[in-house]
């Protein structure tokens, strides 16, 4: 990748990221959750369960503090805890209905926006090189 792809690249990443948090903040104010809880309910929308210290691990928090993010989730019916069964000790977690209801909401407005975004004509070439750039560098990883 060269620099100038580089920097087309990370002016995108920008861009789009700041336009779906923005986007995002009155529907995550809707269903009463915090963006780490919104990451929270997308990656346990991906997966069919994670144990409780896996949370802790992949959000970079204290046990305690995934259990009041899963506590506050659960409160809200978008997760469900329940104990291993090789070991009832382990606290298992996974997303709801209601919960994968409201990431698919959420998906589709990004996906919306993202579209509309790269509609626009004056960003449409710097987009396409970007996403171009995407593609290669993804092809190389999956041939390396």
């Amino acid at each position: 990748m060269t620099a100038d792809e580089a920097r087309d690249l990370a002016d995108f990443v920008m861009f789009s990221q700041r336009n779906c948090i923005l986007r995002l903040s009155p529907v995550l104010s809707e269903g009463k959750i915090s963006y780490p809880q919104f990451f929270l309910l997308a990656y346990l929308a991906e997966e069919e369960c994670i144990s409780m210290s896996n949370i802790a691990r992949m959000m970079g928090h204290s046990t305690a503090a995934a259990t009041g993010m899963v506590d506050k989730l659960q409160d809200l019916g978008y997760l469900k805890r329940s104990t291993a069964a090789a070991d009832r000790r382990k606290i298992m977690v996974r997303i709801t209905p209601e919960g994968r209801e409201l990431i698919e909401r959420m998906r589709s407005n990004i996906a919306r926006d993202l579209a509309a975004l790269m509609s626009e004509e004056d960003r449409v070439e710097q987009h396409s090189r970007a996403l171009r750039t995407i593609a290669r560098h993804a092809s190389r990883r999956r041939r390396d």
